[in-house]
């Protein structure tokens, strides 16, 4: 800045001169500044005179008004209980700017020193630095016994009080109960923790309620800018009463960690067939158990709505198996019944021949009219290398069964370029149609089409009907068979007891189906099991031409025995497949709050539940290991069951015998009074003269 003065400044020196003139050599004009100059000459001029510059220094007014209003955005937040949520909140607080406190019943200086957070030990200590925010981050069974021991005296009385706990209801009533009415109040529940926002905290839920601000512009500003910590991280910030939070909760949240600790009793493991369903179900358990006992018992003790739930939980999982009982129940009637009419024919027969022979007295040759040689057809086989097609790499493909996933399925084989047949009770003679496909409404025009591969899409219970039914006879001999069912032992059993020696046999299981695999089949579990295969090189060739269609489509390749995956599928797809059914029954819809986890649930549901409920008892039915997992998931619930209820009734013991410490002062007793031989002579004889 230039100074002009009046008064007569003292001569110039050359060097300022010289600075000036190189500055700006225009500046001295229309004054002229000379060393020769007179002051005798000038006693009447007053001349320009340049007192101060005013460099731009390095914080100029708008830098300082700026970092006035950054600092001004910056709060002082106390965390109460600085555990693994607690040092995970910190985090993100510290990296925003603000200034961080903690306090803990466990010496966590170590950590916090770490986060560049001030750790104290005592509690009044950190009252006295009067921090403007004072963050619960406590467990919910202890958050009355650490609210009642804070020095509330040593606060200012406008505190800012804050809970993060996964229930809202109980906190709202404990604050407004125990705080003075000069404090502020939030409510909030960030639905995420370490595991699930392990990345980002962008998308993820956070929930509040304002229960109590004060009207002053200064506490409205810091609610703002404390809720600000979680809209700059990208949260999607619900305001939502503390009522509502809970009722949403129980159907959320609650069952959500009750479907992931009964997994995790379960003791699941990743299998080389994790299907996407089963690989949820493992993340979910990871995320859930990864918390204390103490939070998932705070849910359901806190929350009225839990009880409900679980009792809900429990009925849906018992009518589910009720129906695989009744359903399996029918099934072994009817066989019993089935083999006491075959018994009652064989008998009939038995006794008409028997009187036959003894009208004529001829003998009786029994035998069996369907019976084949096996053996003599083996043995005059010879292979003729008619399985191949006019184009050597592609294949007649013909799908026997062609409802939802014949049809799914058919769509890669076309786009492969081989030709797809079809047959099905139902006429889907349309959609064959429209997806480039030959359909047949007679199995015997479909089998003298002489397809190289039959795929059998049925389902799991009409497997057996339908291979019975299909004329084989009409087939080339060396035909391979191959089914894509959920179970493998029992199809492959089927094949070996049905098929004529001379056919292959594959059995597949594509661990995917029309939902999990719409965007593509990348990645995902084909399992195989070369059964039968035929040595010459042209059955050979045709097999791993039917595998290439699953391998180019970038599917994970799994050669395993049939017996290997049921024992597997049992412990992930059959109990995958549980999960989703009873929790359908729940009738689980989206909330305003929804977690990952439980987002996890309602995409598990809709892709079981899409399934029909024959392949589900397919998958029970025909799998050996399938009951004992059912009974595993029986008795992991009952025991999750039985925790929660016997810490609550603890507590109720507690309530009610408050002096039961002064029970112990008494003698230990007996369940039953010792009887002496004298008082035992006395009471039978008191006994008998009342009975007279």
């Amino acid at each position: 800045m230039l100074g002009v003065s009046t008064f007569h400044p003292p001569p110039l020196k050359t060097s300022l001169h010289s600075t000036i003139t190189r500055l700006n050599p225009t500046f001295l004009s229309p004054f002229s500044i000379s060393p020769s100059f007179n002051r005798s000459t000038t006693t009447t001029t007053k001349p320009l005179v340049i007192r101060a510059i005013d460099a731009a220094q390095l914080f100029d007014y708008e830098s300082k008004v700026a970092l006035q209003f950054h600092n001004s955005q910056k709060l002082k937040i106390a965390i109460i209980g600085f555990g693994k949520f607690g040092q995970f909140l910190a985090t993100t607080f510290v990296r925003q700017g603000h200034t961080v406190l903690a306090h803990s019943r466990t010496d966590y200086s170590s950590a916090a020193r770490n986060l560049g957070v001030t750790f104290f030990p005592n509690v009044d200590d950190l009252c006295e630095e009067h921090p403007e925010v004072i963050l619960l981050c406590t467990s919910i069974i202890s958050t009355q016994h650490v609210l009642l021991s804070l020095p509330f005296q040593r606060l200012k009385r406008s505190t800012l009080f804050v809970d993060v706990l996964s229930v809202k209801e109980f906190p709202k009533n404990l604050l407004l109960e125990i705080l003075p009415s000069d404090f502020d109040i939030i409510c909030s529940h960030p639905m995420f923790g370490p595991e699930s926002a392990s990345r980002s905290w962008s998308g993820l839920p956070f929930v509040y309620e304002e229960v109590r601000i004060g009207n002053e512009e200064h506490r409205r500003l810091r609610c703002e800018k404390f809720l600000d910590v979680f809209g700059r991280e990208g949260c999607r910030m619900v305001e939502m009463s503390c009522s509502d939070h809970d009722k949403y909760a129980a159907g959320s949240q609650f069952i959500t960690h009750t479907v992931g600790r009964v997994l995790d009793m379960l003791m699941l493991e990743s299998t080389p067939i994790n299907t996407k369903g089963y690989e949820s179900l493992l993340n979910l358990v990871q995320n859930t158990c990864g918390d204390s006992f103490d939070l998932y018992y705070g849910l359901f003790m806190f929350n009225k709505n839990s009880l409900e739930m679980l009792e809900r939980l429990d009925l849906a999982f018992e009518d589910l198996r009720k129906q695989l009982i009744a359903r399996l129940h029918d099934v072994v009637r009817n066989q019993l019944f089935e083999s006491a009419v075959k018994v009652q024919t064989l008998r009939d027969n038995y006794n008409y021949e028997v009187t036959k022979y003894a009208q004529n007295g001829s003998a009786i040759v029994i035998s069996s009219r369907n019976q084949r040689s096996d053996d003599a057809m083996v043995s005059n086989y010879k292979s003729n290398d008619s399985g191949q097609s006019d184009d050597s790499t592609k294949l007649k493909i013909a799908i026997i069964g062609f409802g939802n996933f014949g049809q799914f399925l058919a769509k890669t084989i076309v786009r492969h370029g081989h030709k797809v047949l079809a047959y099905s009770r139902s006429d889907y003679s349309h959609v064959a149609q429209e997806l480039g496909v030959s359909y047949f409404d007679d199995a015997d025009d479909l089998c003298e089409q002489h397809p190289e591969v039959i795929l059998l899409c049925t389902s799991i219970l009409s497997t057996e009907k339908v291979l019975k039914s299909l004329p084989v006879q009409r087939l080339k001999r060396s035909t391979l068979f191959v089914d894509v069912l959920s179970v493998k032992e029992f199809p492959r059993n089927l094949f070996l007891q049905h098929l004529p020696p001379y056919f292959d046999v594959l059995c597949t299981h594509p661990m995917f189906g029309p939902e999990s695999g719409k965007n593509g089949w990348k990645g995902l579990p084909f399992l195989f099991d070369k059964v039968r295969i035929g040595r010459d090189g042209s059955r050979m060739s045709r097999c791993d031409r039917f595998l290439d269609i699953f391998s180019k489509e970038g599917c994970r390749m799994v050669e395993m025995s049939c017996a290997e995956h049921d024992w597997h599928a049992a412990g992930s797809q059959f109990i995958t497949h549980t999960t989703g059914r009873f929790l359908e029954k729940l009738k689980l819809e989206a909330t305003p709050i929804d977690t990952k986890g439980y987002e996890t649930l309602l995409s598990l549901v809709e892709n079981t539940a899409g399934d029909s409920f024959d392949l589900y008892y397919g998958l029970f039915l025909y799998n050996i290991n399938a009951m004992e997992q059912l009974q595993r998931f029986d008795l992991a619930f009952e025991s999750l069951k039985k925790q929660l209820f016997d810490r609550l009734h603890g507590i109720y013991r507690k309530q009610v015998f408050q002096n039961e410490e002064n029970v112990h002062d008494f003698p230990e007793r007996s369940m039953l009074p010792e009887i002496s031989e004298e008082s035992s002579t006395v009471s039978s004889f008191s006994s008998t003269v009342e009975a007279k």
